[in-house]
């Protein structure tokens, strides 16, 4: 049984020195207690205990934070983040698999936290496959294994992408990205007239009229278009198009489950699923 969560604890919003105060106050558990609280929780839906098993574990979430500082976000963000995937970490502990709650948190925590910093820190827009990531996460660390380094050299980055598992190019270019530095798009306002900031050679294509154009033809395939080539379709064949291709969220249905809905073969329905790609995509060119 799962329950909804929502605590109420100290903010990490303001004073931080002050939120660390108080979520080092709240007592530690033992074993037995641990196991307590979450039979409590999952059992009876006792929010209460709930609240008690993230209390006492919010010091780990700062600890953990802290290891996230060099990415230049506010360690009050970085222990919001955190607090929300010690309570997911919470809400799936099972104590019945003899794992004590602060080694599970950790990855729901370290997740959160990514998470975050992923989506928020300017550099990081590159960092979208899992190696990526782990290169992203590591490259400094690794980096400091070279004393009195400033840039990797070509064997350096090398040794890092065999490390990581990933290649040369993209070790130099997130170290390019973690070592470059801001410019500012406006000009300083104590500049004189004649001065031009970068934004000034920035020119808004949007209204450039083969933009328009192409913007009003896009427009169409993914509007009326995308409809006209749908009903063109026979009835299976649209619900094949419309499960596998344009489902709104989550993943779309896989061959096996529409062949299991229609009792034919995957391949078969592969089979139609081409053939439909084939006749829309006929009747989007010639619109």
């Amino acid at each position: 049984m799962t329950h909804a969560l929502t605590l109420h604890f100290p903010s990490a919003v303001g004073n931080i020195d002050a939120y660390i105060q108080a979520a080092n106050r709240y007592p530690m558990l033992t074993e037995a207690e641990e196991i307590g609280l979450a039979e409590r929780f999952h059992n009876d839906g006792d929010v209460e205990a709930a609240r008690q098993l993230v209390l006492s574990h919010l010091r780990l979430v700062i600890s953990i934070a802290r290891g996230y500082l060099g990415y230049g976000l506010p360690h009050a963000d970085l222990i919001q983040e955190g607090n929300i995937g010690l309570m997911k970490a919470v809400k799936r502990f099972d104590s019945g698999r003899g794992v004590r709650l602060v080694s599970f948190a950790m990855h729901w925590i370290k997740a959160e936290i990514h998470e975050y910093i992923l989506k928020n820190w300017r550099l990081v827009k590159v960092a979208t496959t899992k190696a990526q990531r782990k290169l992203f996460f590591n490259l400094r660390s690794l980096k400091n294994g070279y004393e009195g380094v400033d840039t990797l050299s070509g064997t350096q980055a090398t040794e890092v992408a065999t490390r990581l598992g990933v290649k040369q190019s993209e070790v130099i270019e997130m170290e390019t990205r973690l070592t470059g530095r801001d410019l500012a798009l406006e000009g300083n306002p104590d500049d004189s007239d004649d001065a031009f900031a970068p934004i000034d050679y920035l020119a808004d294509s949007r209204y450039e009229p083969t933009r328009v154009l192409e913007n009003k033809s896009i427009a169409h395939l993914q509007g009326e278009g995308l409809h006209e080539a749908l009903n063109t379709l026979d009835p299976r064949s649209r619900r094949i198009i419309e499960t596998r291709w344009l489902h709104e969220e989550g993943e779309g249905a896989t061959l096996h489950d529409l062949a299991a809905e229609f009792s034919v073969s995957a391949e078969r329905i592969r089979q139609i699923e081409v053939k439909a790609l084939q006749k829309m995509r006929s009747v989007l060119i010639a619109a």
